[in-house]
C-alpha cells in the first residue's frame, strides 16, 4: 500500500480510530498494530507476508536463545551467527542470487574459457525486504552484545519489526529505541499527533509535489540521454537529485509523522542533507539510520578508525561497497558506493571530518557548493542501469555541449517547468527551519507564525498546493531496495 494512495487515506484513519477508541489496552494496540501492519504490507503481495513472518520468527526465537544460553558464549556466538547468515541468506536468494550467478558466469567465460549455464531465476524481490532484514539483525546482536533483554512476547516482537509506518523504506529503527515503546502503556497525546500530521503534510509535500514532478523531467532526459546535450545532462542530474531527495525524505517524513499518531517515536532519517558542507557531514545527515547501522555493526567491529591509516581505507571501503551493494543488485550501486568511499578518504586525509566551525559565508557557500556538486555527480552513477551509460553520460557531461543552450531549446520545450516554483519553496522553506526537526515544526512567538490562523492558512495552503501540483502518482524509490 503506498502513503500517496487513495488505498491509504482510508486506511490510515481507520486503524487510528480503532487503534485508540477500540484496542485501548496496551497489548490489544500491539496486536491490532501487527494485524495492521499486515494488511498494509499485503496489500501488494500477501505472499510477502510469509516472508516477513519467518524472518520475525526466526529472530524472536535466537533472541531468547542467546539469552538463554548467557553462560555459554560458545553457543551464544554460535546462534547469533546462524541467525545473521540465515537472514543474510534469505535477503541474498532473493535480492542478488542472479546477480552473483550472471557474473560468475561471465568472470568464467572471461578467465577460464568456460560456458557453465547456472540457473537464474525469476524472483520477485520482496518490498522493504533490506530495510526488515537490517532491523532483524540489530535486533539479535543488541541481544547478543547485552545492549537490551530478550523479549518473551511474541506480538510486541512481531510489531517492531513489522510497524507499518516504517516497515517498507525506514527509517531502519533499533530494539533499543522502538521496542521498549511497545513494551510501556501509551496515551493518546494531542500535540505530538498534531506535529506529527504538520510533518507527514510536509513528506507529502516533498514526494508528491517535488519528487514526482522532477521524476518526469527526469526519466524524460534519462531515457534520451544520448541524443542531449550536455547541458541538458546537467539539468537531469540536477533533477533525480532534488527527485531522490524529496522521496526519500518525504518518506522518511511521513512514517516518522505517522508514527507520532500513535504515540510512538521514530528516529530522525534526515537533517537537511543537502545544506551539508562536506561530504563526511552530508553522511551524518542523508539515510542517517541505515549509516549508524553500518557504523555499528560492520565499521567498528572492524576496527572503524582507532587502528593504523591503511585499516582504516579498508574499512572505509569495505562498508561503502557493502553500502552500495545493499541499495541494488547491480555494478553501477556498488561503484557508487566506492565513490563515496573515496571521497571520504580524501577527506580524511585532507584532515577535513567536520565543518560546522564559524566561517565567513562566501566560505560557507564554497564548501556547500563543492559538496553538492561531488553529490550530485555520484547521483548520475546511482540512476544509469548500467556503468556504460554513466560513464556515456558523464563524457557528453563533460563536453563542451554542456554550454550548448541553445541546441537544448526543443528538449526543454518537451519538459515541464511549471512547478518549479514548488522546488523553491522547500528549499526556502527548509534552510529557513533548518534546525528544527521538519519544515513545519513551529516554534517561539517571534514570528508571524505565532498566530494559529497564519498557520491554519499555512497548512490548507499547503495541502491545496499538494493536491493541485502533484505529479504522476509513483512508488517511492527505496522501495526496490
Amino acid at each position: 500500500m503506498l502513503f500517496n494512495s487513495f488505498e491509504f487515506l482510508i486506511f490510515l484513519p481507520a486503524v487510528f480510530l480503532l487503534y485508540w477508541f477500540v484496542f485501548r489496552q496496551r497489548q490489544l494496540q500491539n496486536l491490532f498494530i501487527v494485524c495492521a501492519s499486515y494488511v498494509f504490507y499485503g496489500w501488494w503481495d500477501w505472499r510477502f507476508l510469509l516472508l516477513i513472518a519467518f524472518t520475525s520468527l526466526c529472530s524472536f526465537f535466537s533472541g531468547l536463545a542467546i539469552e538463554h544460553y548467557q553462560a555459554q558464549r560458545t553457543m551464544q556466538k554460535a546462534v547469533s551467527a546462524a541467525n545473521i547468515v540465515l537472514n543474510i541468506g534469505i535477503l541474498g536468494v532473493f535480492k542478488y542470487y542472479n546477480f552473483f550467478v550472471e557474473n560468475l558466469q561471465q568472470l568464467l567465460v572471461t578467465t577460464l574459457g568456460y560456458q557453465l549455464d547456472f540457473a537464474t531465476m525469476n524472483i520477485i524481490l520482496p518490498v522493504g525486504i533490506s530495510f526488515y532484514t537490517f532491523q532483524a539483525l540489530s535486533y539479535s546482536i543488541d541481544v547478543y552484545q547485552k545492549k537490551l533483554p530478550a523479549t518473551r512476547d511474541i506480538v510486541e516482537f512481531f510489531a517492531y519489526i513489522s510497524f507499518f509506518p516504517q516497515l517498507v523504506a525506514g527509517p531502519i529503527e533499533r530494539a533499543t529505541n522502538l521496542l521498549p515503546q511497545f513494551q510501556r502503556d501509551r496515551r493518546f497525546d494531542y500535540a505530538q499527533a498534531t506535529d506529527g500530521c504538520r510533518q507527514m503534510l510536509w513528506g507529502f509535500f516533498k514526494k508528491m509535489v517535488i519528487a514526482d514532478n522532477c521524476a518526469m523531467a527526469a526519466d524524460y532526459v534519462w531515457a534520451t540521454h544520448e541524443d542531449q546535450t550536455g547541458f541538458m545532462l546537467l539539468l537531469g542530474a540536477l533533477l533525480f537529485t532534488f527527485q531522490i531527495y524529496g522521496d526519500f525524505s518525504g518518506y522518511s517524513d511521513i512514517a516518522i509523522g505517522c508514527a507520532r499518531l500513535f504515540g510512538f517515536h521514530l528516529k530522525r532519517n534526515f537533517n537537511y542533507p543537502y545544506f551539508s558542507r562536506s561530504i563526511p557531514d552530508f553522511w551524518r545527515r542523508w539515510h542517517i539510520s541505515l549509516m549508524t547501522w553500518f557504523r555499528d555493526y560492520i565499521y567498528f567491529p572492524l576496527g572503524g578508525s582507532r587502528c593504523n591509516r591503511a585499516k582504516t581505507f579498508r574499512n572505509v571501503f569495505v562498508v561503502w561497497g557493502i553500502s552500495g551493494l545493499w541499495h541494488g543488485a547491480n555494478w553501477t550501486y556498488i561503484v557508487w558506493g566506492l565513490y563515496h568511499g573515496m571521497l571520504l578518504m580524501i577527506y580524511n586525509l585532507l584532515g577535513i571530518k567536520r565543518t560546522n566551525q564559524p566561517a565567513p559565508f562566501h566560505i560557507k557557500l564554497l564548501q556547500g557548493g563543492i559538496t553538492f556538486t561531488l553529490v550530485c555527480f555520484g547521483w548520475i552513477l546511482f540512476r544509469a542501469e548500467t556503468i556504460g551509460d554513466a560513464v556515456s553520460y558523464y563524457s557528453t557531461l563533460c563536453s563542451s555541449s554542456l554550454f550548448d543552450i541553445a541546441g537544448s531549446h526543443d528538449a526543454l520545450k518537451a519538459m515541464n517547468f511549471t512547478k518549479t516554483p514548488g522546488l523553491i519553496l522547500m528549499l526556502v522553506c527548509e534552510w529557513m527551519m533548518r534546525d528544527r526537526q521538519h519544515a513545519l515544526a513551529w516554534k517561539g512567538t517571534n514570528c508571524f507564525t505565532s498566530k494559529a490562523w497564519v498557520r491554519a492558512i499555512i497548512y490548507v495552503a499547503l495541502a491545496i498546493i499538494t493536491m493541485a501540483y502533484a505529479g504522476t502518482q509513483s512508488a517511492f524509490i527505496y522501495f526496490q531496495f
